[in-house]
């Protein structure tokens, strides 16, 4: 009877001590349910997404009845008249366009490449790099020098004299994320004219920026700098199986002469618009969140994965709140941004605006990496933020985003950059989208259907866990 005693009396000093373990227990519950909830809703957007998805079916009409779309385009045009109609008929609370003053450059008439070795002439796939300059109208014929980095290139001197510098750097192979191996040589492209122009060299071919090699030349912008104008060249890409062929050709026969023609040209400014259209927050309407991609594209193909996938799976993000009676908090505003490719005028006007009207963006998502399976997102926040958002892994990673990784956004959201405000780089499967990039072969057929919905649905999983936990950080004025 003592020890029963001795024993009840224990239960209740320990009890007594510990007076907070039913509201543990309670927050514990608690804690679970919301993600209970937050699964749910996710499990909701990527079954409506798989089943009833639109995005699909918008990209096929973008790609096949409009095409490619370079900035100042009539195509351009008549993809800001699609992306404005498509917005009111998805039943958005609002739709409108911001004007914005793009560049023009055309490509004119196709290119001409070709060399002669032992008689026999072998014809080179070549497209015109955004903004250079035209050959002269019958052409440029020249001994070729070969380099493999900018340094080598600014280190020819007087060697580059009347020559068609060849930059020749090639992608890393060995690096998984091919993101990093576009950067990793794409400076060629960019600014390898202005830095042999001054060297006396007559015109540049740059070795197309793809990890494959094929008989497709890559086109992308390039920029003269500073340099006088007297001192631009033309500047060109050829094929990567091209490169590959006069290079070992020039090894063997190096005065071998390259012949290449082209004849665009740069037009005055023309207007264009971002297109614009949001779904109003019940909570805090004031702030908002972002989502969007680029209208723009290169001519040569239809701007399939670049970036007609990033266009139609930001609109499908709103399009998959509205099918499940997801209310945002906050406001939740889609963007199809003009004039990524050769300038990003369009981001940096809808930036300056947003500023100017002391918007209050407490976040941002972009894709822009093409419509392949999703891997995950990267995230350009502050820390606390950082971590929130690498905290969502439980709830994403069944769908395959077990990347959350530090790193960019986009082109297009990044000068929305500030302390308080966390923006999102959407990153699918990274492996073939430099086969397609800013190529004839970016077309509606190498964009997958279902990849393209699991894209859609993912980033609609991370704008609504960003609108229901986000909204509680301080937003900053931009």
């Amino acid at each position: 009877m003592k020890r029963a005693m001795l024993l009840a009396l224990v239960t209740v000093f320990i009890v007594a001590c510990n007076p907070k373990k039913d509201s543990k227990t309670t927050v514990a519950k608690t804690l679970s349910n919301q993600e209970k909830v937050d699964s749910t809703n996710i499990k909701h957007f990527f079954n409506s997404a798989l089943t009833e998805g639109k995005s699909y079916e918008w990209l096929r009409d973008l790609t096949q009845n409009i095409g490619g779309r370079l900035s100042g385009s009539p195509e351009a045009q008549k993809a800001v008249e699609w992306g404005e109609a498509l917005m009111k008929e998805v039943g958005l609370d609002s739709v409108w366009l911001q004007p914005v003053m793009v560049p023009h450059w055309v490509r004119g008439e196709k290119e001409k490449a070709y060399y002669t070795v032992n008689g026999k002439k072998q014809d080179v796939p070549i497209c015109a790099l955004g903004f250079s300059i035209a050959t002269p109208k019958s052409g440029i014929t020249a001994e070729v020098i070969e380099v493999k980095s900018l340094k080598e290139a600014s280190e020819l001197g007087e060697k580059a004299k009347g020559k068609i510098v060849f930059f020749n750097g090639a992608f890393d192979n060995t690096l998984i994320n091919t993101f990093r191996a576009y950067g990793g040589c794409v400076g060629q492209r960019v600014r390898g004219a202005p830095v042999v122009g001054p060297l006396g060299a007559v015109g540049v071919i740059v070795r197309s920026m793809t990890n494959s090699i094929d008989d497709y030349p890559h086109t992308g912008t390039m920029s003269y700098g500073e340099i006088p104008r007297e001192q631009y060249i033309p500047a060109a890409a050829i094929s990567s199986r091209a490169a590959e062929n006069l290079s070992a050709d020039l090894k063997k026969h190096p005065n071998l002469k390259f012949y290449f023609k082209q004849s665009c040209q740069t037009l005055p400014d023309a207007p264009s618009f971002n297109v614009v259209g949001e779904i109003k927050g019940s909570e805090t309407p004031e702030n908002i969140i972002v989502v969007g991609g680029h209208l723009d594209s290169w001519d040569l193909g239809e701007g399939a994965h670049d970036d007609g996938t990033g266009v139609v799976q930001s609109l499908e993000v709103l399009y998959l709140f509205k099918k499940n009676k997801v209310r945002p908090k906050n406001t939740i505003r889609v963007v199809f941004f003009m004039n990524e490719e050769n300038g990003t005028r369009g981001a940096k006007e809808y930036a300056r605006l947003a500023k100017l009207n002391s918007e209050n963006h407490i976040g941002g998502l972009e894709s822009d990496a093409g419509g392949h399976t999703p891997r995950g997102f990267s995230i350009d926040a502050n820390p606390k933020n950082t971590k929130l958002l690498q905290s969502w892994k439980k709830l994403l990673a069944p769908y395959g985003l077990h990347d959350l990784n530090k790193g960019g956004s986009g082109a297009d959201i990044s000068p929305l950059k500030a302390e308080t405000v966390t923006l999102v780089g959407y990153r699918p499967d990274s492996q073939r989208y430099f086969d397609y990039h800013h190529t004839s072969t970016d077309t509606f057929d190498k964009v997958n259907k279902r990849e393209l919905e699991l894209g859609s649905a993912s980033m609609a999983s991370i704008i609504y866990l960003m609108d229901k936990y986000l909204y509680r950080n301080t937003p900053v004025k931009l």
